[in-house]
């Protein structure tokens, strides 16, 4: 007679302690490995604010910045399309529930096929992007075109850049294979070489380029190829010590093999709709780089700037609960688990509730002296300081919003549901692009990461609405409380952080690097401890909280 699951015993009143026990484990295990992700994530971000931090200091916002964040834009974006969207959405859940079924020899099979129609894939892809590289940076952003000089850099660097695409695909199938065999710590430090190689082409290579003649901001697309190279070299050690390093079959015969698989088969059914609804995404994102190409010059990288600082907090909390919740959510479904299921996704909303919200304050009211203190340095001017902390605000309207959705939306993936999530997600640009019809005369540049933050915000409410009525999700109980004890705290936090924003003339401290630097770092610091003391007072044992 095969044992009951620890969640029926739990249900009838026998074995409780050992199956709470078993379910603490599990917490503490997610917990232990969201700490993990989140840790690499802030070094990878705190690199990447070095890098932008450069970049601003060198060369500004000006055409040239603007035509290699509209270059590096493109890799990017077909990264995010096919990489780290639709093909992770598609392919993380098919692998785990090989795994969990079918034990490690099925699934090295599953991933020795996939990485061969993977790889035709991406040859096919790369030669083309290169030599539609005219195009593309025509459509990504027109209005460019009224500086030839910084249109023609854009259009070379996309050409150099656009190979990425390729290494940062290799990178997603492993981080797949690694995230699903729970080693989390080298798909998530990954990111921190890209930054590297950036600052130190940034620092070396640039200076020696000017000398030579030749744009110096090119030496950004050489650091971002030598980035991606790293990327992908550092996760064979990894893949090869769990027995999982991809074979790759490059002749026609392997090629159809691999596409006759069933698993591979089921991998591109869910990519089909999962390339839709990360096309939505990319989609806005396409409209509104193109549309800030007609602003005034400086608006892509006034935006780009922005971007860096709020994806600092989107990483750190939505991306690493994502990645670790994705093949948990799998796996409990694969096991018909739904009582750990709802339980996984109802501690993933309670941690972004807790952590987003003071960071979504602190992008609002604190935004003018974070843009000073990471990127007002040499040419980077107190004009485009004010620029950038405008387009900090839009995003900080949402970015509740925008790191639940990281939560939400593998509660569908996983449950090999992905048209749900691009309905939803059609319906949101649609919603988008009217708000920047009706904000970008008013706001400008400011309005165009408006949208998307109040766009995000509906997308996030949409889809938890649709997780609760399929009965997916069931809130566990104690919401009500939590979120006063959250919104006190919160307050208290804004009112502190208003006053440190006017208690300082941070503008005009530029030539004050470090002081400035220091003030930042202990207002901050200042900021997180007054909100996590109140948040405890108020009745929230954090420990306790966090390992749920």
């Amino acid at each position: 007679m095969m044992p009951a699951k620890p969640t029926i015993i739990a249900a009838t009143g026998f074995g409780s302690a050992s199956a709470q026990a078993a379910a603490k484990l599990a917490r503490v295990s997610l917990l232990k490995s969201a700490s993990t992700v989140s840790l690499w994530t802030l070094a990878s971000r705190v690199t990447g604010l070095v890098r932008e931090s450069l970049l601003a200091a060198f060369f500004g916002a000006s055409a040239m910045t603007d035509a290699f964040n509209v270059a590096f834009r493109i890799p990017n974006l077909f990264r995010r399309l096919f990489a780290e969207g639709a093909f992770s959405q598609a392919f993380v859940p098919v692998l785990a529930a090989s795994k969990a079924q079918h034990g490690d020899a099925a699934t090295k099979r599953v991933v020795d096929k996939v990485a061969t129609v993977l790889a035709w894939a991406l040859l096919l892809t790369c030669v083309a992007g290169v030599l539609a590289s005219p195009w593309m940076v025509w459509a990504m952003a027109s209005g460019m075109q009224k500086d030839p000089r910084g249109y023609d850099a854009a259009v070379v660097m996309t050409r150099f850049m656009f190979p990425y695409i390729g290494f940062m695909s290799l990178v997603a199938l492993s981080s797949g294979i690694l995230n699903t065999y729970k080693r989390f710590a080298v798909p998530a430090a990954t990111p921190v070489l890209l930054n590297l190689s950036t600052i130190a082409a940034a620092w070396g290579l640039a200076p020696w380029l000017g000398q030579q003649g030749v744009e110096p901001i090119y030496a950004m697309a050489v650091g971002v190829m030598v980035g991606g190279t790293l990327q992908l070299a550092v996760q064979i050690p990894a893949l090869r010590s769990i027995g999982m390093l991809p074979r790759f079959g490059f002749g026609l015969a392997a090629l159809r093999a691999a596409w006759a698989d069933p698993a591979t088969r089921d991998i591109a059914r869910l990519m089909a709709p999962a390339l839709l609804g990360v096309s939505v995404a990319q989609i806005s994102l396409l409209i509104n780089t193109q549309i800030a190409s007609h602003l005034p010059a400086g608006s892509v990288s006034w935006l780009s700037y922005a971007d860096r600082l709020m994806e600092f907090p989107t990483a750190m909390l939505g991306v690493a609960l994502g990645v670790v919740l994705m093949p948990q959510l799998a796996a409990a479904r694969a096991s018909g688990d739904t009582q750990d299921y709802s339980a996984s996704l109802d501690w993933g909303l309670r941690i972004v509730v807790l952590l987003a919200v003071p960071c979504a304050v602190a992008l609002l009211v604190f935004a003018q002296p974070l843009v000073a203190v990471l990127f007002q340095y040499k040419a980077f001017t107190a004009f485009d300081v004010a620029q950038t902390a405008r387009a900090l605000q839009g995003w900080g309207v949402g970015l509740v919003g925008i790191v639940a959705i990281k939560v939400l939306a593998p509660g569908y993936y996983a449950n090999q549901d992905i048209k749900t999530p691009v309905r939803i997600a059609i319906a949101v640009l649609i919603i988008t692009q009217l708000l920047n019809l009706a904000l970008v005369p008013l706001f400008q540049h400011a309005a165009l990461s408006l949208s998307i933050g109040l766009g995000a915000v509906v997308n996030a409410l949409w889809l938890l609405a649709g997780l609760r009525k399929r009965g997916s999700y069931r809130p566990s109980p104690g919401w009500g409380r939590f979120l006063l004890q959250v919104v006190v705290s919160a307050a208290l936090l804004c009112g502190y952080l208003l006053w440190a924003a006017q208690a300082v003339d941070w503008l005009h401290m530029a030539g004050q690097h470090l002081l400035r630097v220091g003030l930042v770092a202990a207002t901050v610091t200042g900021g997180a401890v007054l909100y996590l003391l109140a948040v405890s007072l108020l009745g929230l044992k954090l420990r306790q909280f966090l390992r749920r």
